[in-house]
């Protein structure tokens, strides 16, 4: 089971758009906020060309980004709350016997902060970033590292994420995914998905329909 992390099982998409704009009117740089939340779930690498209009790799994207990680790991991170249902849902699959396996677009300095503030790091056998991968979703990078790391196949895999970023990237690597609405996402947003559930807990809810049906 791969799973996504920011707007799946922590509520975070909102303050990373924030943090993004703080940085960005901190140093001078112009931004939408609409424009920025409709991009949370690409990676760093896609978003900033996309939302302020200079590279990622430029001495201008490397001080965006690194001060946006640090408006958002000191001033939003530690009041997020896990989604509804996140905990119960990956006790269940653990119960299972399914290896769950984080794939993210977030940094691996963030990945564990972020896990730890979701309550579910504990659940957690392994996981990729976007450092390990050479593209951010919605390229499959980060999916086939997922993948890679645990030996299995895409048809033995399944993937949760909230994101069209998600969706397309699990296509391409050619995983099923079942998305969730708790990250601001509409159905039409996420057709592709083999199934769509307000959040984990409405996963659980229907956990033999969706696992065994």
């Amino acid at each position: 089971m791969i799973l996504d992390i920011d707007g799946t099982l922590l509520a975070s998409n909102d303050a990373h758009a924030f943090a993004f704009k703080e940085a960005a009117a901190t140093l001078g740089v112009e931004a939408d906020l609409n424009q920025i939340r409709h991009l949370i779930g690409k990676g760093s690498d896609k978003l900033i060309p996309e939302a302020f209009g200079f590279e990622a790799e430029s001495e201008s994207g490397k001080k965006l980004d690194d001060l946006k990680g640090k408006i958002f790991r000191a001033h939003y991170l530690p009041s997020l709350l896990p989604t509804l249902g996140a905990r119960p849902l990956l006790i269940r699959l653990r119960n299972d016997r399914k290896k769950l396996v984080v794939a993210t677009s977030a940094g691996k300095e963030d990945v564990v902060a972020l896990l730890q503030q979701a309550g579910v790091n504990d659940l957690i056998e392994n996981s990729t970033s976007a450092d390990e991968a050479e593209s951010s979703k919605p390229d499959p990078d980060i999916l086939e590292a997922a993948l890679k790391k645990t030996g299995e196949e895409p048809r033995n895999a399944m993937m949760i994420g909230d994101t069209p970023y998600d969706v397309e990237a699990a296509r391409r690597a050619g995983i099923p995914i079942i998305a969730v609405r708790c990250g601001g996402w509409k159905d039409r947003d996420l057709e592709g998905a083999v199934g769509a559930y307000e959040d984990p807990a409405d996963i659980l809810a229907n956990y033999d329909r969706v696992f065994q049906g």
